[in-house]
Formats: C-alpha cells, structure tokens, sequence
C-alpha cells in the first residue's frame, strides 16, 4: 500500500521561480505567500527541485554539493531586520548594482562580529556546526579553494590541493578562513530560514515534496571529499560516466557526464554515505523524489572518453541492499520512483517491493494505444501523476506542438473540446485515481513554450522562468479549489 496518507494535490514551482524583487526566488514573505495561495487553491503538496548551490548554467541538479542548501536563496531583507546588513547594500542587490555574494558576505563578517557577545546566536551556530559536521567543513573548505582558483574544478587545482593531502588542506584552512566563516554563516542562514517555511507549511497542512538526484556532480564536494565512492582516476578525472543508451528520446542515448558509483567501496561502509545524505534531505522536507530510480537496480556505464551514450553496458546496482539499509537507519521511507523511460520488470519488482509510488506523466499518454501505461485508466492508486515535469514543454506549448491525429486522440480520450488547454489535462490528472496528482505553475497559468523551464541535453537557456505575481492568482485558486473538492483532493 502507498504510504501516501491520502488523496493530494501538489504544485510544483522551484524555489528559484517564486518572484520577489531579487535575481532569481529566495526564501522570503513571497514564499510564504505562495503556500497561503496553495492552501486557497485546495492543493496540499509543493513540489521542489533540489536545494544544492549550482553551478554556473544554475542546474540543480549538478549541484557543488548533495548536503548544501543554495545560499542564493537567502532572503537579504530578513538579515537587514537582524541588523547584519544596511538596506542600502540590500537594495543594490535588489537594483543589480551590487552582488548577492558580496551582501552575504558583508553579512557575515558582521554576523561573526556579533557572535561572541551573544550566547544564544553562539550556541545555535555551535549546534548547527555540530549537527552538520560530516559534510560542512569539506564543503567550506571546497566552497573557498574552489573561489580561491578562478572557479577551476577541483581535479585542476595544485595537486596537493586536488588530492587532499592532510597538511595542505590545515593551511588551506587556516589561509582562507574569512571565506570559509562566510561559507558556514549562509549555510547557518539557509537553515534557519528553511526550516522557518518549512514550520510555515505545516502549520498549513502543506507537505514538501523534494527531489534527490541519483548522483552527484564531478565538480563537487561530495566527489572531492569522497574519491574512492567514484568512478574516477588518479588525475580526478572519469574513467566512466553515467547516462541512458539511445531509446525513443533521443537516438543517441544521453551522456549525464557524472561520476559512477564504487558501490562495492559504499557497501563496505554500510552505506554510510547514502545514509547521512537521505538524512539531510528529509529533514528539509516531507517525501523525496529519487531522480532516475532505475539505476538503483541496473545503471547505463559509458566510458569516460565517450561523446554520447550510444557505447556502453549495464551493469547491476545494490538497490535492495540500499533501500533495506536506509529503512533500517532512517525508517519510514516517504519516497518517489522517478521510473520514466524504458523501465524493466525487475525495476517496478524494487519500486513495488519497498512500496514506492511511480510516476505517470500526461503528456506522454496520447498517439498510441488504450494500453499506454500513462493513460489516466491505466492508473493504480501507488502513483503519482503530472500533466508534466520540469523537463516537459508546459502543456499548453506540448499540445500546440502535436500533429492532428494526436490533437484528436486527446480530444477523444478526454470527451472535451480542448480550447481551454491546458485545463482538460489538468482535470484529468486531478480525476486519475492516483493518490497523489501534481501540476507545474505555468500549467496553472496556462502559458505556453515560453515558460519552459528546462530542455534535457542542453544547458543555455534553462531554469530562468520565474512567477510575475507571488501567488497562485485569486480566479485560479477559485477554480482549482472546485476541482480538488470534486475529486476528493
């Protein structure tokens, strides 16, 4: 049985879309306003996309460490109030005159100016720093060499730098401790105002729904600190790589470029790694997405110098082992099996085996058969349906591009005219007997390609959309709050 408690509706909006006066969403009264237009709308789950720093093409799912929170996130105005930055600097950020980075760290210094003549602020840090200390002084330590060398990746820094050699990484510490103190201050931060929304949702009996990337960045943290958890050679680089072989998405197969996984070297350690890492994540939010969960049971292995992902071989991976080892440390497991693609029997035996709910997408149902697994009466309650993801056009942009005959079979199939795309789709994901249903926010707006969040397989021009108001509007929260009700959501 899923361990979905009961019929739900989401919205899925990254943390990065919310508007607000800044560059990009950060965790600010927009957010809050946004859960509150969630509940008026009749929806109970917000979807995210992984809370990890990005690189510069702002990824989220290539993030500079699985453990970090972004700091961009950070909500300058709230450290304004805390009196450890002016309303000038912040609003020179606000006016793009002056770096988000240089406020935060114009907030630090003052932040560990204050600290020592505050004991409560002294001891939340203290805390914090304890409660994090397995990956935070890595990723610190990473953060500054990182920026220390013009944003090289760590395989190209001095060699004793790139291998870790113990009396370099002390003077490393002791050299760049300013950037390292700035480093643990907006990860202090991110928590703390995390954690204050998070409470926000609760108390509204809004549950979030977070997402965990199979694996990790080359250039991370995680793969720095960690070397021998990784497909990777004496000079940092990666001798094999993740990815998919060529399937009906693209005919080349995709070439992810991550490090694999020496799963044999993590099982030595009782997973230890995988164990702290699902921690952190679920005490930020309510369930998790595992991104690409068919690697868990067999992963696609493309050799290092390969362009694409039309070489390469399976191989098998310890899921069970894992899935057991992270239910016996960290119990109930509130996760869901991102199982699109080509999945075999063996990948939905693992999902159904540890009861997790699987993905049905909308947009992919229509132009085939009455078998398609997609179609809303293909459904099963342990599922979890969207009109579609953050990799898919909106639904209004999907269903202008489609030719006729597939225009026809959704107008068919959903017994409606479709001038008011994208709202039937939405109706029937809200209809499906899915226990949980989810929408992106620009289906709710229904607006078309132009807000498309993300193209897999490239990297311009990708997570840049953003909200123009800081909720869900007034009529839509009118509109959905009926459908919800009519559906038992």
């Amino acid at each position: 049985m899923t361990w979905i408690d009961r019929r739900r509706a989401g919205v899925l909006l990254h943390v990065s879309s919310l508007t607000g006066p800044f560059q990009h969403g950060v965790l600010g009264e927009e957010a809050y306003r946004f859960v509150d237009t969630l509940v008026e709308g009749g929806f109970s789950v917000w979807q995210i996309l992984p809370l990890g720093p990005t690189h510069d093409y702002g990824s989220p799912y290539e993030s500079l460490s699985t453990f970090a929170g972004n700091p961009d996130f950070i909500d300058l105005r709230q450290l304004v109030a805390q009196e450890w930055l002016t309303e000038e600097r912040c609003q020179g950020v606000m006016n793009d005159a002056c770096p988000h980075e240089t406020a935060r760290c114009e907030a630090a210094s003052a932040f560990w100016s204050q600290i020592e003549n505050d004991a409560a602020l002294k001891g939340a840090m203290q805390q914090f720093r304890a409660e994090q200390a397995e990956w935070l002084a890595d990723y610190a330590l990473f953060a500054s060499l990182k920026k220390a060398y013009s944003d090289k990746p760590w395989w190209q820094w001095p060699p004793e730098f790139k291998t870790r050699e113990p009396r370099a990484l002390k003077s490393a510490r002791q050299k760049h401790k300013a950037h390292i103190l700035q480093t643990e201050f907006e990860q202090f931060i991110f928590a703390q105002q995390w954690q204050s929304l998070k409470t926000h949702t609760e108390s509204l009996g809004v549950m979030i729904l977070g997402d965990l990337p199979i694996y990790v960045a080359h250039d991370s943290a995680d793969v720095w600190s960690h070397q021998n958890f990784f497909t990777i050679d004496d000079a940092g680089l990666c001798y094999e790589v993740a990815g998919v072989p060529p399937d009906y998405f693209s005919d080349t197969g995709q070439r992810w470029g991550n490090p694999l996984y020496h799963w044999e070297n993590l099982k030595k350690e009782g997973f230890h790694w995988w164990v702290k890492r699902v921690r952190t994540q679920l005490a930020r939010m309510h369930m998790m997405r595992i991104d690409h969960f068919r690697g868990l049971e067999a992963y696609w292995v493309i050799p290092g110098e390969r362009k694409d992902g039309c070489v390469g071989e399976w191989r098998p991976a310890p899921g069970a082992e894992l899935l057991e080892t992270l239910q016996t440390n960290l119990g109930h497991l509130p996760l869901v099996a991102e199982d699109l693609g080509l999945i075999t029997p063996e990948v939905h035996a693992l999902r159904e085996h540890f009861g997790l709910p699987g993905m049905k997408i909308l947009q992919f149902a229509f132009g085939g058969g009455a078998d398609n697994p997609y179609l809303p009466h293909q459904h099963d309650a342990n599922s979890v349906v969207y009109t579609g993801t953050h990799d898919n056009d909106t639904t209004l942009g999907w269903f202008q591009s489609l030719p006729d005959d597939c225009r026809q079979h959704v107008a068919e199939y959903l017994g409606r005219l479709l001038d008011d795309m994208p709202w039937p789709l939405i109706r029937a994901a809200l209809a499906s007997t899915a226990r949980l249903a989810v929408v992106p926010m620009q289906d709710l707006l229904s607006l078309d390609t132009m807000a498309r969040f993300n193209t897999p397989g490239t990297i311009e021009n990708n997570w840049q959309w953003r909200m123009t108001q800081a909720g869900i509007p007034p009529e839509i929260c009118v509109k959905t709050r009926k459908l919800n009700e009519l559906y038992g959501r």
